[in-house]
């Protein structure tokens, strides 16, 4: 008896834990009773004046979400009629004299006492994004009476890019294995794949780069074209549009021609052929991204031809259609005498105004490479001809992969709410955010655009980590409205992700707030930067060998006896002269210069007394050793919340935050010990010596090469 009541509980236990697949779309019961029951006065049917598959993909969602948080029911009808208490959904919008006026996808939620709730919008699309909005007011708390909400995307095209490949591989992937079984498709069909539209959906993305900026050609072939397409039928129905990455040479090796320049007849014609063929299995097919002539991919400039050459080639190509093109700017040579830093401003900038219309260049929030913090790119407010996009970085590449807990929506708005001052027409506070370059307020661009580097995987809870499940949904957020803060925008994802117990929410997003600080501290305090190739997990400070001079570690901190980092100055590189003066005044001293972006400008001497009262070696390893030992009281706060979390998401955190401690330490002493054999200065005695050598951390880190 004992034995099978053991058994019975332990199916209890596993058949109600959370295993995270729902992502934020957890309709669970409502415990509140009378919030519960005012909610469900206002919900008593859900009417549907339209029959398009994005109206009846919202329609299906409100029932769905309404049954699962009021616990009962909740029709559909074809038209509310007479009939009030209700929630109906309308394309129909006419807004009253003096309201705010939609856009294509924007949506208006309204109700008054004894009447509807009205989800309108221009657009089915809009709609539906309404629809997840009302969703989102129930699950987090909020009341629905005299509701009057109107919210516009403050950017037009809101990306998710994929770095998937035809073997079901994910370059920096750290949540298992594709999403996409191109094996499989186009016969079989993942219901996975619709509840990855829908999630998207719910944070207003509607776009989604399905394979790898290192493309392969095969994308390009029927065969693919088929698999993409039955992708494309899923998505549709959630207002997300396909699109694809291309290899640039795609004419010369699976189209048989001699050549792929960009301006060669042929070579024109094959593409306009393709993309034809493209549209007539994906007719909403949303364009072409492209990775050109950057880290031995090939593009124009093998043929003498420039960035605007190849893109305009693919947007008359695009002309016939409703397509656009996204060209990369993350371009630079292997030059040992060069700053990478300076590389796309120095590409790019020249070219503004060459552009198609239908191009928009896709931009690094920094110049290096999606570091734990970076500058701004110098790009942004330079081409006021040319719309530029933002590429965020969501998957944690140079962020601990899937073992460290990092919140980035403060890594995006640092970027985003970085004046660039450089002054326009649409920014009448005088204000030039990188966030009002983009959005085309500054220099009234045509289009708008923000691409963010998925997380996703075949992981049940889809992102590996748990709490990385935040980071996707912090950038979709941010995708429709960037002045959303970090606070705001956590906080909703705990109610709806993990809990609304208030303590507990409150604890959490503490630890959230925190953990980018505390992951700098330990990795890449002052300004560090550590792009290098051997493995990106591992720390490698000392790596001084590779294919190209910037793949290695010594390239970016240029640590020696006298001091450290990178002088972009004007004694330099000059890498500052691309800001505008404001900016250089701001970081060009080292004396007033930000910490944060002091090795980022500067070469410091080990022994400089900085603003804390410390010298250069001193700071670094009060931050190295602060940060390792931060994790640990986010060890500490996370144990708190345990009654609130689901067993099965707490013990999995639990375990991360231990990893995450270790590897810590481990980042921690590889520095200090490396530093340490060109600083010659020794460990505060305030703090523990290292319980291993230089030796030892470097076997490590060669072991994690075998991963």
């Amino acid at each position: 008896m004992k034995r099978i009541l053991l058994c019975l509980l332990l199916i209890s236990h596993f058949a109600f834990s959370d295993d995270g697949y729902r992502l934020w779309l957890k309709y669970d019961l409502i415990k509140d009773v009378p919030r519960r029951e005012a909610y469900a006065r206002s919900a008593q049917f859900i009417a549907l004046n339209g029959s398009s598959p994005i109206l009846k993909s919202a329609a299906d969602e409100l029932q769905m979400g309404l049954q699962g948080l009021l616990g009962k029911a909740v029709p559909i009808v074809s038209n509310a009629g007479s009939r009030t208490g209700g929630i109906v959904l309308s394309v129909a919008f006419a807004p009253a004299a003096g309201a705010q006026t939609l856009v294509a996808d924007g949506y208006q939620l309204t109700s008054r006492k004894s009447g509807n709730i009205t989800i309108a919008g221009k657009t089915d699309s809009g709609v539906l994004y309404g629809a997840f909005a009302l969703l989102r007011q129930l699950q987090t708390g909020q009341s629905v009476e005299n509701l009057s909400l109107t919210s516009n995307p403050k950017i037009q095209y809101r990306m998710l890019n994929h770095w998937d490949n035809t073997n079901g591989t994910i370059e920096r992937g750290y949540a298992g294995e594709s999403l996409w079984k191109w094996y499989e498709l186009p016969a079989t069909v993942d219901p996975r794949y619709r509840d990855y539209a829908r999630a998207n959906a719910s944070l207003g993305i509607n776009g989604t780069v399905v394979n790898n900026v290192n493309a392969s050609a095969r994308f390009m072939t029927a065969e693919y074209i088929e698999k993409v397409a039955a992708l494309a039928n899923v998505f549709r129905p959630y207002g997300i549009r396909i699109y694809l990455s291309i290899y640039f040479p795609a004419p010369k090796t699976i189209g048989g021609l001699k050549t792929s320049d960009p301006l060669d007849p042929e070579v024109r014609k094959w593409w306009a052929d393709k993309t034809k063929e493209i549209y007539k299995a994906i007719p909403d097919f949303g364009g072409f991204l492209v990775k050109a002539n950057s880290e031995g991919e090939p593009g124009p400039q093998d043929y003498g031809r420039t960035h605007a050459d190849g893109a305009n080639m693919l947007a008359e190509a695009l002309r016939p259609y409703d397509g656009i093109v996204m060209w990369r700017a993350f371009v630079y040579k292997a030059d040992p005498k060069a700053d990478r830093f300076k590389a796309a401003h120095e590409e790019f900038t020249p070219l503004d105004g060459q552009f198609d219309k239908k191009v928009i260049v896709q931009v690094k929030n920094g110049p290096i490479d999606f570091q734990p913090r970076e500058p701004f790119s110098p790009l942004f407010g330079n081409m006021p001809k040319t719309p530029l996009s933002i590429e965020f970085q969501i998957t944690q590449e140079y962020l601990g992969f899937a073992t460290h807990w990092v919140y980035e929506a403060p890594i995006f708005k640092e970027c985003l709410e970085t004046d660039t001052y450089v002054k326009g027409k649409g920014s009448p506070s005088g204000e030039a955010t990188v966030a009002k370059v983009i959005d085309g307020s500054l220099h009234q661009y045509a289009m708008t655009a923000i691409a963010g580097v998925a997380n996703t995987g075949t992981d049940r809870n889809w992102t590996g980590n748990p709490m990385a499940q935040a980071n996707w949904f912090a950038y979709g957020r941010l995708a429709w409205d960037h002045t959303l803060s970090s606070e705001g925008i956590a906080d909703e994802w705990i109610k709806m992700t993990l809990t609304q117990e208030p303590s507990a929410v409150k604890t959490i997003k503490t630890i959230m707030m925190r953990s980018r600080e505390i992951y700098v501290d330990y990795n890449t305090p002052l300004g560090l930067s550590r792009p290098w190739s051997g493995v990106h997990f591992a720390p490698e400070p000392w790596q001084e060998k590779s294919v190209r001079p910037d793949w290695t570690a010594i390239y970016y901190h240029r640590a020696d006896s006298i001091g450290l980092g990178f002088d972009r100055t004007a004694t330099g590189s000059n890498a500052l002269a691309q800001y505008r003066p404001e900016v250089q005044k701001q970081w060009n001293n080292p004396e007033t210069c930000p910490l944060p972006y002091l090795l980022w400008f500067h070469r410091v001497p080990w022994t400089k007394k900085l603003s804390t009262g410390r010298t250069l070696w001193d700071e670094l390893c009060t931050r190295f050793y602060t940060g390792a030992d931060s994790v640990v009281w986010m060890q500490k706060q996370w144990a708190q919340v345990k009654p609130a979390i689901d067993p099965a998401i707490f013990t999995d955190v639990t375990g991360r935050l231990i990893t995450q401690r270790k590897e810590a330490i481990w980042w921690r002493d590889s520095w200090v010990l490396y530093l340490q054999t060109y600083s010659k200065q020794p460990i505060p005695a305030s703090l523990p010596k290292p319980g291993r050598t230089l030796e030892d951390v470097k076997a490590l880190s060669e072991i994690y090469k075998l991963r």
